[in-house]
């Protein structure tokens, strides 16, 4: 399979089409804003008009868009990647969203002679750029190795976790410990500033430890800097939280932790920070904002 069509080229998006493109791929974008794949266009990539476009001549397609309503206009709305698929072609959806809404696409395209994977990344802008993200996939298992030579142009550890749903369902307990351990991550830092102790004298120490974890070592040093770009977006990370919370009501399942997790994240969305990166969390902490 060489020609691949993507559709949503953000944060992460954009860091796979270009390893894709120098990869050898013949990549056909899609995204809302034209502009924000100009550089892709003059590496390579070809522009589609409509995701139906993109799908059109593809053999595989990608997708990797914001909110789970955004993957089902982009799947079933008008012009859309079924409207322009065909018997034969693999689509793969790298967005986080629902368990119900991958295993809808799944049967959708089982209809119409298709393949489907579920594959919800994990890495952030970092992962994207260095090709390590990790996949969690769902689907066929045929299915999920005839894509996995291309997953592996971009990913690192590369997870088959069952049938069409489980790479959401794994992507759900991914975002479940991160946001738990973000909140442990700034009171640490927190509590070393307080005590009077250097921050990074102090990360040199706990982040090789029993402590240790990816956002201890790549957003901490980000958090003390004051920078907050967005590797993974806050309100994304709502957008996460609350799926999860709403599987786990389903479950009959208590996540006191995510929940607490979930209502920080909250307060920072409602104070105008959902564009910044997860490590603004930091930020939930300075007294000039818990005074507001």
């Amino acid at each position: 399979m060489k020609k691949i069509g993507f559709i949503g080229t953000g944060v992460m998006g954009k860091s796979i089409v270009r390893h894709l493109l120098k990869t050898g791929y013949e990549v056909s974008l899609f995204t809302r804003t034209q502009s924000k794949a100009a550089d892709l266009l003059e590496e390579g990539a070809t522009w589609a008009k409509t995701a139906a476009e993109a799908t059109a001549d593809a053999e595989i397609v990608f997708t990797m868009v914001g909110y789970p309503h955004d993957v089902e206009n982009v799947y079933f709305g008008e012009e859309g990647i079924f409207e322009g698929g065909l018997a034969g072609q693999i689509v793969v959806d790298m967005t986080t969203s629902s368990p119900a809404l991958a295993k809808r696409i799944a049967e959708e395209a089982e209809r119409r002679g298709m393949e489907s994977i579920d594959a919800p990344v994990s890495g952030g802008d970092i992962g994207a750029q260095n090709g390590t993200l990790s996949i969690m996939c769902g689907g066929r298992q045929e299915t999920f190795e005839k894509v996995l030579p291309i997953l592996k142009v971009f990913g690192n550890e590369i997870v088959y976790q069952g049938e069409a749903g489980a790479g959401q369902h794994t992507k759900m307990c991914n975002q479940i410990a991160i946001a738990t351990n973000m909140i442990g991550v700034c009171e640490a830092i927190v509590y070393a500033e307080y005590a009077g102790l250097d921050p990074e004298t102090v990360l040199a120490s706990i982040s090789t430890g029993a402590a240790g974890s990816w956002s201890l070592s790549n957003l901490a040093p980000r958090m003390l800097q004051e920078d907050f770009k967005p590797g993974f977006y806050v309100k994304h990370f709502l957008k996460d939280m609350d799926i999860a919370l709403k599987e786990a009501e389903a479950m009959q399942l208590e996540l006191p932790g995510l929940q607490l997790a979930r209502s920080m994240y909250n307060d920072l969305v409602n104070r105008g920070f959902g564009e910044n990166g997860t490590q603004v969390l930091y930020k939930r902490y300075e007294k000039s904002l818990n005074n507001c």
